[in-house]
């Protein structure tokens, strides 16, 4: 009787921890290879749009966004103001160190690529292209909103694949 339920018992843990292991390894192994460092929020559209209050990047703090276009599409992005009083909005990739899925991670007024460690200052952001420099990503800021259409932010998703 006593290795009757110990079998059992047996069985049912390894059923558990089996159920576990899956749940825990399923969504991960869909989920994107990426590399980030810097937490993202995840945010969705509303009527294709994307809008922030321009207050939150008073600061002058970058914030990063992630958004989940099916579930294999992924775009992540940053906005930030930077000390010109400019709000500016760019994809968390670049032309070059895309590919290593990692993005940037904000150093005082500057924005620092986490894959080679080249620094953008924040007042040049949607104005330098190219290169190492973060993607421009296309805003407006209209009635103290930062408004992102969800086409302009699908443009990115090469960077993100």
């Amino acid at each position: 009787m006593k290795i009757h339920a110990f079998a059992t018992v047996l069985i049912l843990g390894v059923l558990i921890l089996t159920g576990a292991g899956l749940l825990i390894v399923g969504p991960a192994a869909s989920a994107p290879n990426w590399n980030f460092t810097v937490p993202a929020e995840e945010v969705k559209p509303v009527n294709g749009m994307f809008t922030f209050p321009d207050s939150l990047f008073a600061d002058g703090r970058a914030r990063h966004f992630v958004y989940k276009h099916s579930p294999s599409e992924w775009v992540r992005f940053f906005v930030v103001k930077s000390t010109d009083g400019v709000t500016r909005a760019a994809f968390d990739a670049c032309d070059v160190c895309w590919r290593n899925k990692k993005g940037y991670v904000q150093q005082g007024n500057e924005m620092v690529c986490i894959n080679c460690g080249m620094r953008f200052r924040t007042d040049k952001i949607n104005e330098v292209r190219g290169g190492c420099n973060p993607a421009p990503l296309n805003r407006a800021v209209k009635g103290g909103s930062v408004l992102i259409t969800q086409g302009d932010v699908l443009q990115g998703l090469g960077f993100f694949k």
